[in-house]
């Protein structure tokens, strides 16, 4: 029988100071903690199993909402204006304010092995649409811009980092952007624009951790290839412009971006399967080989 030790506690916890309140409810510093239905979801997603009665992708919108309800906009429009002043880049992709919301026909021109094929092999044939989140926001702001047009690339970002929409590509992806955006933005701005794939993150390594195995092995190799690539990019994928180059090679455009060492299609298809229930994963993969 495993016990901790009064010894173990008073070592970790010896400092904590108490402190009394007249309050009925739970309240903290943290104005995260102090969110009950926050708590409740965080709680709830961090510890479940991926049954198949509710998918991995659950909720999140419920936590994005809650997580923009408690930012402080005024300081995020304020940042916004400092890092355009000091970002010549960044000002002129705002201000440009192109929007990457390719449909089928925009591309239905291109050439194979360029931008445009692959995207519009993509919505043509995977299920998934480019305008999944904010759906119906309307684009007047710098602030909805980059709303949107987040949304608008992420799945380009999937097809030309060569992180594809399984589970290990997911985590690749989100652990480079994290990367880019603090190599390229001051870490005040930075932190908000991860703020949510900070959640996603720590969600998918404590499920895993708890539960799939396998899965936390792949979860940290796709954080270790996704980082790897991510220090490279020149800036975040986000800020490219996708309409320009939908005619170029694919090899160009990741050479524009700094993308480097893509793997090759299809090496992480099968990682999903280990963090999915009623999915058997396939056995003796080499996970350090779809690395390379």
């Amino acid at each position: 029988m495993v016990e901790v030790s009064q010894a173990d506690y008073e070592y970790f916890n010896g400092s904590i100071v108490k402190h009394a309140t007249e309050s009925s409810v739970l309240i903290s510093s943290s104005k995260y903690l102090n969110d009950a239905p926050l708590r409740g979801l965080i709680a709830q997603e961090m510890l479940r199993r991926n049954g198949a009665d509710m998918p991995n992708t659950a909720y999140i919108p419920e936590v994005a909402q809650i997580l923009h309800n408690l930012e402080d906009m005024p300081n995020i429009f304020r940042l916004f204006e400092e890092e355009k002043a000091r970002l010549p880049e960044f000002k002129a992709w705002l201000d440009r304010r192109m929007q990457s919301d390719f449909k089928a026909e925009d591309v239905a021109h291109c050439k194979p092995g360029t931008l445009g094929h692959i995207i519009h092999d993509f919505l043509t044939g995977s299920g998934y649409q480019i305008d999944y989140f904010f759906q119906g926001m309307k684009v007047d702001s710098d602030y909805t811009y980059y709303l949107k047009e987040r949304t608008f690339t992420h799945d380009i970002e999937h097809m030309v980092t060569g992180f594809e929409t399984n589970y290990a590509g997911e985590i690749a992806l989100l652990n480079a952007n994290m990367y880019a955006y603090y190599n390229y933005f001051r870490p005040e701005l930075a932190v908000y624009f991860n703020r949510v794939s900070a959640y996603l993150k720590a969600k998918s390594i404590m499920k895993a951790g708890l539960h799939y195995p396998e899965g936390f092995k792949m979860t940290l190799e796709a954080e270790f290839v996704g980082a790897k690539q991510g220090r490279e990019w020149k800036r975040p994928l986000m800020m490219m412009p996708w309409r320009d180059w939908i005619d170029w090679p694919i090899e160009k455009v990741r050479a524009e971006c700094g993308i480097t060492e893509v793997l090759p299609p299809g090496c992480w298809s099968w990682t999903t399967a280990l963090v999915d229930e009623g999915i058997e994963p396939q056995q003796e993969l080499p996970i350090a080989q779809a690395a390379e």
